[in-house]
């Protein structure tokens, strides 16, 4: 199969068949894309044009289209939705993404979106899907499963089966619950198909099964699949009932957004925010930590401020202040980059000062080889060896002092249930900086003298 590639060319072809009202013609082209690629293409449309290709097209297709649209150009798409129209592309998503997609609309057509939909049971776990915070797993399972009873006979379980599974895309488990609908264990279809028809499921299931509580952060769950490398998870309720399941697709969604959202904190970005946002939303975002770099400069300026005279005397160490608040910065993002990813992935083992040590002897060992190169270099180049000594010395201290800083921050802010990822970038770059000039001119001003 080609990969889809949306061109200039098909985009204008697109749009001269809408202009032009050529529904067969865009029909005809649009039926063999992807949904995906449908969305692909509607968000790179004009608002009217977006949602006439979703009011031509048959809604078992657009609706995962819609789902996959961008969230300004699905807003755009469904207000020009009649609620008898996003009723019947809820019908044909599963309940997680239909929950996800009312949750955005306007709180005065939710209840007529909803009265709209045919499929009454499927409302109703729409409905009780919007009751859980969108940031646990209650708010992104899905309610589509199969579920069987430790007391049916295999007979039985059979049927009642092949009946759930015409409700769901795709059956990743069998659970198995007993009559108060409490989470059991997992059916397996080989001990399924090489028992009796008349042996109970009690008899068979595997008692051993994971899962999650409905109030779960979704970072945890995506730790969970990931460990035990599952496809699904089940969702139980505060008193152990089976409620729904998380498949691996909403997983994939989770650890991107919290990805991405790592990503922009350590790049200096305040807020979740896009390439085509607007000016203002992006300066918003990045000005905070605009704001520290500026103050974490005057600070720094102020600090050499206060070594002027030794630095007119010594006019040599001014040319290497940029080297070493550079170092500092670098090592100081090194180390709580990996510190902040071992807290994602959940593989940092051991105490604070165990991690702490370990990465002091790091930054020595890596401090000890730059700052050798550095005192060959400056004793070549300047020939006065107390000058070489004070900036190599000077650099060896602040990688250490950095690469401390680096790893102590972020385990500090983890352990206040503070994101880690807001300590890498600017704000460890900026306080090493600070410190590193500091460092720099004080060790100096020992050795040198004024």
């Amino acid at each position: 199969m080609t990969p889809f590639k949306l061109t200039d060319e098909l985009l204008e072809q697109i749009q001269n068949f809408i202009a032009n009202n050529n529904d067969s013609e865009l029909h005809l082209l649009m039926k063999e894309y992807h949904y995906a690629d449908i969305a692909e293409i509607a968000n790179e449309l004009e608002e009217e044009e977006a949602t006439y290709i979703i009011k031509l097209l048959d809604s078992e297709k657009t609706s995962d289209a819609i789902a996959e649209l961008d969230e300004d150009v699905r807003e755009a798409v469904l207000a020009n939705l009649s609620p008898k129209e996003i009723a019947d592309e809820l019908e044909e998503l599963d309940t997680d993404d239909a929950a996800d997609i009312v949750g955005e609309l306007p709180k005065e057509i939710v209840k007529e979106v909803i009265s709209e939909i045919e499929d009454r049971e499927h409302a109703k776990d729409i409905v009780d899907l919007l009751r859980y915070d969108e940031d646990s797993a209650g708010g992104l399972m899905a309610k589509e499963l199969v579920k069987v009873n430790e007391n049916w006979t295999v007979t039985r379980c059979v049927r009642e089966m092949r009946a759930q599974a015409e409700q769901v895309t795709r059956v990743h488990s069998i659970y198995v619950v007993d009559n108060d609908v409490k989470l059991k264990g997992r059916l397996s279809l080989k001990d399924l198909l090489t028992v009796s028809t008349e042996t109970h499921i009690r008899e068979i299931y595997i008692p051993k099964v994971d899962y999650v509580n409905v109030n779960e952060k979704p970072e945890e769950v995506a730790k969970i699949m990931s460990k035990y490398d599952l496809e699904a998870i089940p969702v139980i309720d505060e008193i152990g009932r089976l409620v729904g399941r998380i498949t691996i697709d909403d997983i994939v969604d989770v650890i991107r957004e919290e990805a991405d959202k790592d990503y922009q904190m350590a790049a200096g970005i305040s807020q979740d925010v896009e390439a085509d946002d607007s000016i203002w939303e992006l300066t918003r975002a990045r000005l905070p930590w605009l704001i520290l770099g500026l103050f974490g400069g005057l600070g720094a300026a102020a600090i050499m401020g206060g070594f002027e005279e030794m630095i007119n005397k010594h006019a040599i160490l001014f040319f290497f202040t940029p080297l070493i608040a550079a170092m500092a910065g670098n090592v100081g993002v090194q180390s709580s980059a990996i510190i902040v990813q071992g807290l994602a992935n959940d593989d940092l083992k051991g105490s604070i000062a165990n991690r702490l040590w370990k990465e002091m002897l790091l930054a020595l060992l890596n401090g000890l080889i730059l700052s050798t190169l550095l005192l060959v270099f400056t004793w070549i180049w300047k020939g006065s060896l107390a000058t070489a000594i004070a900036i190599s010395l000077s650099l060896l201290v602040v990688i250490v002092v950095a690469g401390v800083i680096g790893t102590f921050i972020p385990l500090f802010l983890h352990q206040r249930k503070i994101d880690p990822a807001i300590a890498t970038g600017p704000f460890i770059t900026t306080s090493n900086d600070i410190f590193g000039i500091l460092i720099y001119f004080w060790i100096a001003k020992l050795i040198l003298g004024i």
